[in-house]
This record gives C-alpha cells, structure tokens and sequence, in this order.
C-alpha cells in the first residue's frame, strides 16, 4: 500500500498512512513541523502532498539521523517484525516488540511517542508500522537478511523443488500456492526449523551461528549452483542450502533468511539493547574554579576580537585572489594577540559569523570590521559574548580545520573554502546539550562525551564526525563555554534558552546565560596605573572610551590578567595626528590615572606636541612652511634630505620637487614630524575616519549549506489552516456557492492585507472584490490560507477550487456577517 494514498476514509479498505496523518489533531500536526520544518519548506498543498514529502528518502534520512540508539532499535525491531512477507499482517504490536526487545515499557513507550510524533511510524488499529520507504533504507534492520518469500521469489523453479523435496513438502503444481510459499510456511514454524536444523546435523550449527547475530550474508563459492538433493550433500554448507536454510543470493553470496535467524536467536532482536545512554565519567573541579576559568575565557574572547577588529581597522589583510586569509596574516594576527594560529582563526572566524567582519571586495578587497562592530564594541560584555557565542554556535564553519589539506593536497585558508561543514552547528549542540547534562560537579572527558554522542546518533559516527566533536569541545573552552572541561553556569542557563524563543540571545531584554556571566565578569575599570617607566596598567577591563583612547595613544606591550600599555615618542604622535593635543592628553591621563601623572611622560607628551606640526606641507609640488627659519635653515643643511631637492622660496617657505606623500614620509623618517595643511592654511590632521567594510550576512557564504529552520508556534499554526484547507478542498465534494448581492467591497489596500492576514489566522471566510487579468470584476467567497510573495493562496467557495489571487488585483475585502 502506498503511503501517499490520499483517500480521505477507510471505506472498508486497507488503512493508509496519508489517512493517519489526516486523523492527526492540530496540536499534532504543529509539533511535526517543529521536529521536521523540512516538510513545510514550502506548505505543501494538502495531507496527500505532506505525506508524500513525509515519506521522501530524503526527508527520512535527515530524520533518521536524529534518532539515538535506542530509537533507532525499536525502529529496526518494527521494520524487522512488521514486514508482511513474513506471513502475517502488516505491523508490529506493542507487546510482541517489547518481548523481542526486553525493554522497559516505560522506555519502549517513550521511543514509540518519538517515533509517532516524527511520523517514521504510524498506527494501524493496535499494530505500529513503520512507514514504507524504511524498508528500503534498513535493508538488514536488526542484522537480519530479508524475509524468506523475498529471497525465494528469485530461485529457478526446479532449485525450489529440491528445498520443498528435502523437506518433505509437495513440488511443482501440487504445492499449495508454489513451493516458495510452502518453503516459506515450513521454515516460519519453530517446529518446522528445528526439524530442518536437525536434518543439517550439529556439524552445520556454526556456519548458521557466524550469520546468526548479522551480517546476515555470507561468501560461498559456487553457491548458486550448490544445494542438490539433500542424500548427496557432501558438507555442512550444502545442507543447509539443500534444506533452505541458507539461500544464494548470487554467484559466491548466501543469505540467513530472517525468520531462520530469529528463530536462532530465541526471538531476540539484539544481543545488547541500549536503553540508556552509557554514563559520563572526568574529572572533578571545585565549581568556583570553573566559573572563574570559563569566565575569564569569554572575556579573553571578547577582548581578542575587539582587538582584532580595532588593528584590522588600521592595517586590514588583503583577501587572497582565491578567497580567505593568507597565512602570513594570520600568524601576524596569532603573534599581535599573543596566542597561537588556530585560536586566532577560531576569533577570526567566530567575528566573521557574528556579522562583525566582512570583505570590503571579494576579489582584492580588504578584511574590514562592519559597522555592527562599532555597536557590539558599546554593549555590555555579556550581551557582546552571546553574539560571538551564538554565531559559532549557527555558523557552519570549523576553524579548527585551518591550515589541513583539502582532496587535492591544497592547504585550507581561515575566510576561505574547504572549512564549511554542514553538520557541524548540530554536532556543537549535541555536544553543549551532552555537557549541560552532566551532573554539576564532572568536568566530562573526551572519550565519555564521544561515548555518549555515539549512543545519541549512532548514524553520524565516523572519523568526520569524530573530528567534528573534538573540534567543537576545544572551541567551547576557547569561547569561554567551559572552564576545566566542566559547563560553566552561564554555559547550562545558555543551552535551556536557546529554542525558548524565536529572537536571537543577544537582543533579548534579558537573559539568565547573560545574567550570570555578568556576575563573573570583571566591571569595568575608569583608572589605570600610570608609571614612571612610561608604562600604565590596566588591571582588568577598561570603560570603552578610556579603552579606545588609551589605545591611540599607547601602545599594548603585554596582555593577560592585565594589560600593560607603553607609551612611546610614535604612539604620542599618533594621537596627536588624530586631532588630539598636548593638552588633552595630559588632562586624560591625570583624569584616569590612580596615582599622580610622573614628570618624565608629562615631558615626553610635550617634548613631542611642541615638535609636532613645526612644519607644514602643501602642494606646490610640493613646499614646506615653517614659522621658525632656523628649521628650515637646518633641514635645507641637512645632507640626509639632499635627495627631497628642496630649495629656498622665502625665509619661511622651502619647495621640493617631490609629492607630498613622499615628502611628509621622508621628513618622518628623519625626525621632522610635519604636518600637512590645506590651501587655505588650515592644518590637515592625517588622523582619518575609522574604515568599514559593508555589512555581510553572518554566513552569507554558506548560506546553501544551511538547513531549514524550525518555524516558530504561529507559522506552524499557520502551515496546519493551509495544509487543512488545501486537503478540505482536494478531499470534499465541491458545491459552489453563490456570491452575495451586490457590487463586489472596495477597500484601502492596508486595510485589505491587514483584514486577509486576520482571516488566514483565524481561519474565517470572507467576500472579496477581484479584477481578472482582463480587467473583469467578480465577487468571490474565499477562505484565506497565506499571504505571502504578494499572492493569497484561498478556498475560493465561489468555484469551489483552490486559487492564487495577485493581491494587487483584489479590490476590496468584506466580512460575510456585514454583507
């Protein structure tokens, strides 16, 4: 029977799983379009439609992969038993499955709801079937091989002969229904296997115990033309053959037949059935230490971000004329940020994900922050770590792969391709989730979590998968997910909230992950330490616009508990150049300096301010001007500067036959600190407004790597009124209505889309105006499903059919009650 019948009632025919799928409440429905929003990308049309997406290869596989390892037993086990070739009914019911188990009702119970709500099964009275495409997909559920009858059907007539003969059992036309069938009769009785097995002998016992358990194939050679009569069977192997016990599948392959191996099995599905996940085991630090350490890791992220962006600002990397970053970058990025290259390719690619970093041109562009990066940098720490940490978490992108070798030996760069990996945002959360579920004081090793992930999709294991898991657990101490090993607080509050809503962590009002990260994180501080050496210590976080400042006119000499800032003659005259003055500087600094300013830096500040700007550069091609004569008398001596060719146009005017860009770099160079200035006089700092690059999907790049979302409550609300009504009107006998008197409503259009969109929600009928593409106006009766694209797709009572009405052409919209 196919899955996708459509038929709306039994009427004394075989049940359907279409049928089931009607029958199923609105409550039912929503929740499978939340455990699979695949099957509403787009609504199908009507239940027939939605089973037959239901019931797509694919669509299984996706869900399939999904299932833990006892899920997946008790799909096998009713795949295995349910299957009609055995003899009997269609379906399994629930107490011969839980006997072939030896399962808990409790937990049989439990995996059947699963399995029910994902509509892998469904229910045919008091049996459960498997929906029919899983045949196909388990081909060898539970190890077994296929069904007697199945594997019978393809033996030559006269091979068949010799089995029923053996057994005892009528040939040829006098058999009832083929010797296939009766073949299949005698061996699905115990008594009439155990006569056959006997007929084998005890030497034949451990060819059928190496199949028993599965592979239920095995290599014979010449196994297809093996299996006379059994009187001249010279070896165990052809007795069984002989007897039907074993069946050649082809030239040198045998099959244990399933009913031959359940039989040997005591009517076991498994040797193990694993109900419960295997126990996690590590170690045992003492919660503060966690707290403080995973703490301290987020804030270590956020800070190297920041970090990152801010130089990148000054100095962006080139994009590689293949995409991505180049190496030499990124170990510059490693040894600024004082770490190693996979750290940093992780903070790279994690400020990608967030939307804080873009290409300003994909083909020799540059990496530049976004404008969102001047916003993240303002918000509280708390929310800046949620948007770095739910970005990794969404992004299909695995840093940890940087720098390996693609199929054809090519080295894979951080930004570019080769580091997409569609599974890995489900894998990262199957690891928070297997992390958040360890009891408070176990700091879970690697080996447990791979265990437990092993029992929680068995179908993903491989050495990909592998590589996924260890990568996720070192990113997640390097995010400040984990601290020891063991999930943080903030690390469990996260992984509880993450699907309660449909608005994204970070532009939530409030938060219990950010709320309890908040309380570790170190306030931000309004002082630094200034010393005599020309050295200030920040010992924890500073206020961002102490940060900023302190960073344009200091330079980082060292990170970590604090930060130690040093002040030099370039740094001062970097700020400077940006517009700020001796003055301000000072005032700055003995604002937010916990002890008194020392002499030699209020020296150092002035010594430059007064040598800053002596000279001034403008275009001529260029000259120098200078309000002291005897500066322009010493550079105009200086034998460095012979190849700027300047000569003397006034006192106080030297010209050159240089650019100004050249100029003003030579004079640096020398230790002249110009100025430019405009033609009007005026100075021109060189200080220039912070680049950005345009703002970029957070992984506009994968985008068709990215699997559905699950639609919030409403939309999937929405999907059962269309799906619904779609059915009502394919299933239902179609009686036109006639459409009320009167000229067709006329309506604002926002009043129109507004009224439409209400009906759809509440599933009311209403009378609508609409001009056919000739211009003809009519009235319809319609009952709205969706509005969307600029087409209301309805139940048109009026034609008694489905239609697309372009919304732009309905002219009005009335209740029927006001009509």
């Amino acid at each position: 029977m196919d899955d996708a019948d459509a038929g709306r009632d039994t009427g004394g025919r075989p049940p359907t799983f279409t049928a089931w799928l009607r029958n199923r409440t609105d409550a039912q429905l929503a929740a499978l379009f939340a455990l699979r929003p695949d099957l509403v990308t787009p609504v199908p049309a009507d239940i027939a439609a939605l089973a037959s997406r239901a019931t797509a290869r694919p669509a299984v596989l996706r869900v399939l992969d999904r299932l833990d390892r006892f899920g997946l037993q008790v799909l096998e086990g009713l795949v295995a038993l349910g299957d009609e070739r055995l003899g009997g009914a269609a379906g399994v019911e629930r107490g011969r499955l839980a006997a072939a188990l030896g399962a808990g009702t409790d937990r049989l119970d439990e995996a059947v709801s699963g399995l029910l709500a994902g509509a892998l099964v469904w229910e045919d009275g008091p049996r459960l079937r498997p929906v029919s495409i899983l045949g196909d997909i388990l081909r060898t559920p539970a190890g077994l091989g296929q069904p007697l009858r199945a594997v019978l059907a393809e033996r030559p007539a006269d091979a068949l002969d010799r089995v029923a003969g053996a057994l005892g059992l009528g040939t040829g036309r006098s058999a009832g229904g083929g010797p296939a069938e009766s073949i299949a009769a005698a061996l699905g009785d115990a008594a009439g296997v155990d006569k056959a097995l006997d007929l084998a002998g005890p030497e034949a016992r451990p060819v059928l115990d190496r199949l028993m358990w599965g592979p239920p194939q095995g290599t014979v050679q010449g196994a297809s033309d093996r299996g006379g009569a059994l009187s001249a069977a010279a070896s165990p192997i052809d007795r069984l053959l002989s007897l039907g016990l074993l069946v050649p599948t082809a030239a040198d392959t045998v099959v244990l037949p399933r009913e031959i191996a359940l039989h040997l099995r005591g009517g076991a599905l498994f040797q193990q059935v694993e109900a419960d996940p295997p126990r996690l085991t590590g170690a045992q630090p003492s919660a503060g230490t966690v707290v403080r350490t995973a703490a301290g890791q987020a804030f270590t992220a956020m800070r190297s971000v920041a970090e990152l962006l801010e130089r990148w600002a000054e100095e962006p990397p080139g994009v590689l004329r293949s995409g991505g970053l180049g190496a030499r970058d990124l170990r510059r990025t490693a040894r600024e940020l004082d770490t190693d290259e996979t750290t940093a390719a992780l903070f790279v690619e994690t400020a990608r994900a967030a939307g804080l970093l873009a290409a300003d041109d994909e083909v020799g562009g540059e990496w530049l922050p976004t404008p969102e990066f001047d916003l993240w940098r303002e918000a509280p720490g708390e929310r800046r770590w949620l948007r770095l940490v739910e970005a990794w978490l969404r992004s299909p992108r695995v840093a940890s792969l940087c720098g390996t070798k693609d199929s054809r030996g090519r080295s894979r760069p951080v930004l570019g391709e080769g580091l997409d990996r569609r599974s890995a945002p489900e894998v990262r959360l199957d690891v928070l989730g297997v992390l958040a579920g360890a009891p408070e004081d176990l700091a879970p090793d690697e080996e447990s979590v791979a265990a437990r992930l092993a029992w929680l999709r068995p179908r993903r294991q491989g050495p990909a998968y592998a590589e996924l898991v260890s990568a996720a657990l070192n990113e997640a101490a390097l995010l400040g997910l984990t601290g020891r090993g063991a999930p943080a607080p903030h690390t469990r509050a996260l992984v509880e909230e993450l699907d309660a809503e449909d608005v994204p962590l970070a532009e939530r009002d409030t938060t219990s992950a950010g709320e309890r990260l908040a309380a570790e994180l170190p306030e931000p501080l309004e002082t630094v330490l200034v010393q005599g050496d020309l050295t200030a210590v920040a010992p924890g976080p500073l206020v961002p616009q102490l940060a900023r400042e302190l960073a344009l006119a200091a330079d980082v000499e060292s990170t970590g508990g604090a930060t130690v800032y040093r002040f030099t003659e370039s740094s001062i005259r970097r700020a400077l150049d940006a517009g700020r003055g001796a003055d301000d500087l000072i005032a700055l600094l003995e604002r937010h300096s916990s002890t008194e300013l020392p002499q030699p830096l209020r020296y150092l500040v002035n010594d430059v301010a007064r040598r800053h700007g002596r000279l001034r550069i403008g275009t001529a091609s260029c000259y120098l001007r200078c309000d002291e004569p005897t500066v322009l008398d010493e550079l105009s001596g200086d034998r460095r500067a012979a190849d700027l060719q300047l000569f003397r146009l006034a006192p106080t005017v030297v010209a050159s036959r240089s650019t100004r860009p050249v100029l003003m770099g030579r004079l640096e160079e020398l230790g002249y600190h110009p100025v430019a200035e405009s033609a009007d006089g005026t100075v021109q700092l060189t200080g220039t407004a912070a680049r950005r690059a345009a703002p970029a999907s957070a992984a506009s790049a994968s985008r068709d790597l990215d699997e559905p979302t699950a639609p919030n409550a409403q939309l999937r609300l929405a999907a059962v009124r269309a799906v619904r009504a779609g059915d009502e009107a394919a299933t239902t006998a179609r009686r036109p209505v006639d459409a009320p008197d009167g000229a067709p409503p006329r309506s604002p259009t926002n009043a129109t889309l507004t009224a439409l969109s209400e009906a759809a929600t509440q599933g009311r009928r209403v009378w609508i105006g609409y001009l056919d593409p000739e211009g003809r106006a009519s009235s319809r009766i319609v009952e709205p499903a969706r509005v969307e694209g600029g087409f209301l797709t309805a139940y048109d009572a009026t034609r008694a059919a489905v239609h697309r009405f372009a919304v732009h052409r309905i002219t009005g919209i009335a209740d029927l009650d006001a009509s």
